[in-house]
């Protein structure tokens, strides 16, 4: 396990602080951006539960906002990122499909997030050890 996944399963069962899946992405990150976890947590505050709307996974635009960060920013690194997650979950990205499809197979909302959260830690990492 890399030590992003750690952080963000650290972060995603912190019972103190609630972190949205977006802030648990970039705040697992905040050390290679150079962003303090606290300023990491403030920019990612409304892109959880899809930028509170049901739009885009906060996992999933956490992500690219940590990819940004580390300027892994050009259009096929974002198209691989993107194309990870369609492939793993029927061709969605919005927090209200995804949410649909999970609750139609019976499993619990907060374990559904961590994945998220947790796959897109993963899927940084994989991104990162690919362009090194």
């Amino acid at each position: 396990m890399g030590k992003y996944l750690e952080q963000a399963k650290a972060l995603r069962n912190d019972e103190t602080v609630h972190y949205n899946c977006a802030q648990a992405v970039t705040c697992a990150f905040s050390e290679a951006t150079g962003l303090s976890r606290e300023w990491s947590q403030k920019v990612a505050a409304n892109f959880g539960s899809g930028m509170k709307r049901g739009g885009t996974c906060g996992a999933i635009t956490g992500g690219l906002m940590v990819l940004g960060l580390l300027g892994k920013d050009d259009g096929p690194t974002v198209a691989a990122y993107h194309k990870a997650f369609r492939d793993n979950h029927q061709g969605c990205l919005e927090c209200a499909d995804l949410l649909r499809i999970n609750q139609k197979q019976g499993c619990e909302k907060k374990c559904h997030c961590d994945g998220m959260v947790y796959e897109a830690v993963e899927r940084i990492e994989s991104l990162l050890e690919e362009k090194e």
